[in-house]
């Protein structure tokens, strides 16, 4: 299998999660490797508990999104880690390889289709 593909792909999509994690948080600095969702900026009359609630929705949904890509970004580092030592491709509950198929569609699986949901 040739890992180099993957790994281009891999790091491509790296770049984009970071990119986009950085318009919803921000890397912690007590947690190298973390992330932090970050609140919307604030124009806000406190008085007023409508716009009040608006800021507190808005900031839930950042949570959530950066949630989503902290964890996907997880995988793909998992995924890099993989390739460098050598047990990419290897299905982690049978250890047969994963189908080049399933890695095109997911260069982070961890699974082959057999193990997909199991």
């Amino acid at each position: 299998m040739n890992t180099s593909h993957f790994k281009t792909k891999l790091l491509e999509e790296k770049e984009t999660l970071e990119r986009e994690l950085l318009t919803v948080g921000r890397r912690n600095p007590d947690t190298p490797g973390d992330w932090q969702p970050t609140p919307p900026p604030i124009d806000v009359q406190w008085a007023d508990p409508s716009e009040v609630a608006e800021e507190v929705e808005e900031f839930e949904g950042r949570n959530a999104v950066e949630t989503e890509l902290e964890e996907r970004l997880n995988e793909i580092t998992d995924a890099l880690t993989r390739i460098e030592s050598n047990t990419y491709g290897t299905c982690t509950v049978c250890n047969e390889p994963i189908e080049e198929a399933r890695l095109e569609a997911n260069p982070a699986a961890t699974t082959c289709m057999a193990h997909l949901n199991g």
